[in-house]
């Protein structure tokens, strides 16, 4: 199905982490697989929008809130995420600017079933319009697997430019686990593409401050 030879992208892979390694940072840098599409009218075309999950965890230290009841929140402290009950939530009241602060603050939302009902009173539509609505997490499923599920995967999501980013691992995972996940993001994007690979113009794969790889 892939019309990139594997040897191309574990050169790409090879080549970020080594630039990466000669210039170490103080962070773990991200490796990022950047596209280019071409033949596209956002305008005209319809606009997609898909998730994939990732065999390894891209982003370990992504940035989750949960918006909880009491056992959610005691849970959301023993995995290590940041929690705010309804209390905290109605503080906020109804502030569009803190709204604001918070959605810019995480990553993503998580709400337990009793609290996620409350949202659209509490906190209006602010977290909706900035994409980040909670997910939905039940007691009947252990939090920190929805974390980590949360945390591996990637939205493809064509907005008004040709051009879109996902994160497909970090310089301290091995090659293979890059490699694996890579090649599930890029084989899942063109799963979503009109025309599949005719749509695609570029894909280059790059460290958070390092130079980027052409890989296609």
């Amino acid at each position: 199905m892939s019309k990139l030879p594997s040897d191309t992208i574990r050169d790409g892979i090879s080549f970020v982490l080594e630039k990466a390694k000669a210039k170490p940072r103080k962070f773990t840098e991200t490796i990022e697989l950047q596209i280019g599409l071409k033949n596209y009218d956002p305008q005209k075309d319809k606009r997609f929008n898909g998730t994939v999950s990732l065999p390894t965890i891209p982003r370990p230290k992504l940035k989750l809130c949960m918006l909880g009841d009491a056992k959610h929140c005691e849970e959301a402290v023993g995995v290590g995420i940041d929690h705010m009950d309804v209390e905290a939530l109605k503080k906020l009241n109804k502030n569009k600017k803190l709204i604001k602060k918070l959605a810019k603050k995480y990553n993503h939302f998580l709400a337990s079933e009793s609290v996620i009902k409350q949202i659209p009173r509490l906190l209006g539509p602010g977290l909706n319009k900035a994409g980040k609505f909670p997910t939905l997490c039940t007691h009947n499923e252990a939090l920190e697997s929805k974390v980590n599920a949360i945390r591996s995967q990637v939205k493809f999501q064509l907005k008004k430019v040709l051009c879109l980013a996902v994160a497909v691992g970090n310089i301290e995972q091995t090659e293979k686990e890059i490699f694996v996940n890579t090649q599930t993001s890029i084989n899942f994007l063109v799963s979503l593409l009109k025309k599949n690979w005719q749509n695609v113009k570029s894909l280059n794969l790059k460290s958070t401050m390092g130079p980027p790889y052409r890989l296609f």
